[in-house]
């Protein structure tokens, strides 16, 4: 069977294509550019945990290295501080369950240096460089692809996903709408090595007193990174006006100064940007064969929502999906959950940010005579930075499509249907003691046990005694790969529960005990529904060239005189 094509070699595309090859699904890899990435410390991405064991789970790298966990942060206007947040203690190597897991702050392009290491060594990715995409044609069978450059040639694909920014050729071709709002806010940023009274603590601060008068006055941002460096983010008015060398300069010295007591300490000036936020959502994120994902389905970012986080997260979404209709045959109810689930999410994090802008930006009017309305605006900007709250927060899949109906035995537990599971202390099949996401990304869905106790007794004495035979066999007997896991306790679950939960971690159903029916029509409803006989035609065929998967990633080209 052909490879799955990836147009981009950015985060996102390289995501995907490690995420595929865990799954053992072969991709190819179209770099437009020449494969090297530019070191700009003034472009960065701050990561949820969530995305971050992601990445880290993928690439074997240690990304708290590489990049810097903030110790916590804090909330200013002019001289006073409104809110400090503490996060947890960076030491601990599993600070998954906390309230205010701390965020991962890393340089793009050591994120994405990260990720083309782990695919050097990766047979299942063939990546191109040079290659500039300028055609598609899909039929029923797959996708064909041509490239112009050096190495122009035409690509043969299973289906094709772009991950090509936000002047998307793949989403031109396909001739979909990208609307929405340009400039949202613009921002000047510089990275600079100094030493601040904040260790390790990034800051927010709003009208800070050294700066009078003029529209620019209103917000600066300070995110720390690794080896004493920062980067720091004004506020520019609206319009287009030149940032100048002179200009961004003097905020600096005075930022600075004003942080520092007074005078400017010694400081390095490394980096330099203006960082402009637009608005956007493509209409459509599938077209047949093809997918849009990333910058090329969205671009958003006002209030420190992070677009590369949100596009980590469609990698994740798509990646299982893809490795289950290539393995298995197409499910068209579920590749096309793809567009439901995550469209979705990204339009209501568009939608809040939208709304809350003339609020947080507006001057004037009658907000200014509201009591405590600046102290509730600082508390909804520091929540939009940190991933929490209506402009930052983790969406979820509760109105998927492919969330199950009329389920008996469900139970309520800590994580709501539909939401990221919660990180806990499993045993795996062998034994193991492992990280509950160090099982995700396999493409089998997982089936969790909670059984207090089984903790402290070797598997041997509890794997065949109780509810666990019954269990074992219900898992075996479920429509799709399953991995029966246990763990001694989950959030707000009582014992016996039994979690179904999908590949990329989101929370399918809770059941109370072992209920084969409820189970099975649970699992079935997670991947789209019933396999139909086409699908089912397809899982054969799978079957017969999974032997051939490197020579389809390593030969996926067909000459032009083929073509």
């Amino acid at each position: 069977m052909d490879p799955v094509i990836i147009v981009g070699a950015g985060p996102v595309g390289l995501t995907l294509a490690l995420a595929l090859a865990r799954q053992q699904v072969p991709s190819v890899v179209l770099d437009e550019g020449s494969g090297k990435d530019e070191p700009r410390l003034a472009r960065t991405v701050v990561l949820r945990e969530d995305t971050a064991a992601l990445v880290q789970r993928l690439t074997g790298a240690d990304l708290d290295r590489a990049g810097l966990r903030w110790a916590g942060w804090r909330s200013m206007r002019r001289k006073q501080v409104i809110r400090e947040v503490a996060f947890d203690d960076t030491a601990d190597p599993v600070p998954l369950h906390s309230a205010d897991p701390a965020p991962l702050h890393i340089a793009q392009h050591v994120l994405t240096g990260a990720l083309r290491a782990a695919l050097e060594g990766e047979r299942l990715v063939k990546v191109v460089v040079d290659s500039r995409l300028d055609g598609v044609e899909q039929e029923a069978s797959g996708v064909t692809a041509h490239t112009r450059g050096p190495r122009g040639t035409w690509w043969r694909g299973s289906h094709l996903v772009g991950c090509d920014g936000p002047r998307s050729t793949v989403r031109k071709l396909l001739d979909v709408r990208f609307p929405g709002r340009t400039a949202v806010e613009r921002h000047a940023v510089a990275a600079l090595r100094v030493e601040l009274p904040w260790a390790d603590e990034a800051l927010l601060h709003r009208t800070p007193p050294w700066r009078t008068s003029g529209p620019s006055a209103g917000e600066v941002t300070g995110r720390p990174l690794p080896d004493g460096v920062w980067r720091l983010d004004w506020l520019l008015p609206p319009g287009k006006d030149l940032v100048t060398p002179e200009l961004l300069v003097a905020r600096i010295r005075e930022t600075l100064a004003g942080w520092s007591g007074g005078s400017t300490p010694p400081y390095e000036l490394l980096d330099t940007g203006v960082h402009t936020v637009h608005h956007r959502l493509a209409r459509r994120w599938r077209v047949g064969r093809v997918f849009l994902a990333g910058d090329a389905a969205h671009l958003l970012g006002a209030f420190g929502a992070q677009g590369l986080d949100e596009g980590l997260r469609d990698a994740d979404n798509l990646a299982w999906k893809l490795a289950l209709a290539w393995h298995h045959g197409p499910r068209e109810a579920l590749l096309d959950s793809y567009q439901a689930e995550r469209r979705a999410v990204v339009s209501a994090r568009l939608r809040a940010a939208d709304q809350a802008l003339p609020l947080l930006r507006g001057g004037g009017g009658i907000r200014a005579y509201v009591p405590g309305a600046a102290r509730g605006h600082d508390v909804l900007l520091t929540d939009g930075h940190l991933g929490r709250g209506p402009l930052g927060a983790v969406g979820g899949y509760e109105e998927s499509p492919l969330a199950p109906r009329h389920l008996e035995a469900e139970v309520p537990v800590g994580t709501a249907p539909g939401a990221q599971v919660q990180d806990v202390r499993v045993t795996a099949e062998d034994g193991s003691f492992v990280q509950l996401r160090d099982r995700l990304g396999r493409g089998a869905l997982l089936v969790l046990l909670i059984a207090p106790g089984t903790g402290v007794w070797e598997r041997r004495h509890w794997v065949s005694a109780g509810i666990m035979p019954r269990l074992a066999a219900a898992v075996t007997a479920l429509p799709s790969p399953a991995e029966l896991l246990v763990a001694e306790g989950y959030p707000g679950a009582a014992a016996h529960t039994v979690l179904l939960i999908r590949p990329d971690g989101h929370l399918v159903a809770a059941l109370n005990g072992v209920r084969a029916a409820d189970l099975y029509a649970a699992a079935e409803a997670a991947l789209g529904g019933p396999a139909t006989p086409q699908s089912l035609q397809g899982a054969q065929g799978s079957q017969e060239t999974k032997g051939a998967q490197e020579a389809s990633a390593a030969g996926a080209a067909a000459g032009s005189s083929a073509k």
